[in-house]
């Protein structure tokens, strides 16, 4: 009997040790994918990690951010008061320790960041985000009543003031707060299979110089957006050195407060949109979802003329060029600009 069982045991030994020599290690760059916001190589472990949109200001007073250098995709958006308001897409925010400052959001912010299915990060809102920001598909964290004048506060106890400047404009949170206040919520920090699409833009093999576009490409070595936003007046200058666009606001470097990186990115895009005035208090709506307007793509010193699609909040926005064919982005970050029909863009 004994020796049964140990003629077993020495059975069972032998097949582990023979599996673990069958099983082969895993390449380091099996470990390895491509950003679905860069097109950069991250590993696996990155890519599966849920997204914040944090809400930040353009407000003179209120610069600079903190964390806003980390954030992939960058959109900009008119409000009331003819000042504009930003939308940063961040992937890789799990070791910041202060990310803001966070303002309010509105309602024509959320299709815009549904399509990267996020945690959305503000500090509270209006009333017309109320049936939108309620819904049980939005994972929102709010330093205030969701919607402004009522609704849940969701992780509002995780928030923090700084004490460098006056509210509204000193409103923080931190990874360690977000990772907090998603476990109480029981918010997912990954994501999410029934929401996320592992394809957004179209990147280029290589560099996308758009010379293939001959005479249609015009150069655009600057870019202003003073009559899109007049308040920043929002602009580009290309570095050919690097390949990539730094931002301006207010006429100066757009740094981040944490590192004092000003911010660059490899694609520009300019996206008109039809948009309408809601009340006498100037706020604002815009028409997300679309598929007969227009705008540019910026990269590489070189501008072309793109229409854009959107067809359902977590469908991802598409351009294409004049033939109809999708463009192609550099590797890199990108800024998209989401502009009111009727306020130009000029480049030069």
């Amino acid at each position: 009997m004994k020796f049964q069982k140990l003629k077993k045991m020495i059975s069972l030994l032998t097949v582990a040790a023979c599996t673990a020599v069958l099983i082969p290690a895993v390449p380091a760059e099996a470990a390895e994918t491509r950003s679905v916001y860069t097109n950069e190589v991250i590993s696996q472990e990155q890519s599966l990690t849920r997204p914040i949109a944090v809400m930040m200001p353009t407000d003179k007073v209120a610069q600079p951010s903190y964390g806003i250098s980390h954030a992939k995709i960058l959109y900009e958006i008119m409000e009331e008061g003819n000042i504009s308001r930003q939308l940063a897409v961040i992937d890789d925010w799990q070791g910041l320790s202060k990310i803001g400052n966070i303002r309010s959001c509105r309602a024509y912010y959320i299709p815009q960041a549904t399509e990267w299915d996020p945690i959305l990060i503000h500090f509270g809102g209006v009333v017309y985000m109320k049936d939108r920001i309620s819904m049980p598909d939005i994972n929102n964290l709010s330093g205030t009543y969701e919607y402004g004048v009522g609704g849940e506060a969701p992780g509002a106890g995780v928030f923090f003031r700084s004490t460098d400047r006056k509210a509204p404009h000193n409103a923080y949170i931190s990874a360690s707060g977000i990772t907090k206040a998603a476990g109480q919520q029981g918010y997912s920090l990954t994501i999410r299979p029934e929401f996320y699409n592992a394809k957004h833009f179209t990147f280029a093999e290589g560099v996308n110089t758009l010379e293939q576009y001959g005479a249609q490409a015009a150069t655009a070595n600057t870019i202003s957006l003073a009559d899109v936003f007049p308040y920043t007046r929002s602009a580009f200058t290309y570095d050919p050195a690097t390949g990539l666009y730094k931002k301006t606001l207010h006429g100066s470097a757009q740094v981040d407060g944490a590192n004092g990186q000003q911010l660059a990115f490899a694609n520009v895009i300019v996206q008109y949109t039809k948009w309408s005035q809601l009340d006498k208090k100037g706020y604002l709506t815009f028409q997300n979802l679309d598929t007969t307007e227009d705008g540019y793509f910026f990269t590489k010193g070189k501008a072309i003329h793109v229409t854009w699609a959107k067809t359902a909040e977590y469908t991802p926005t598409v351009y294409f060029d004049d033939n109809g064919n999708e463009i192609q982005l550099n590797e890199g970050k990108t800024y998209i600009a989401v502009a009111q029909k009727g306020r130009n863009v000029s480049f030069s």
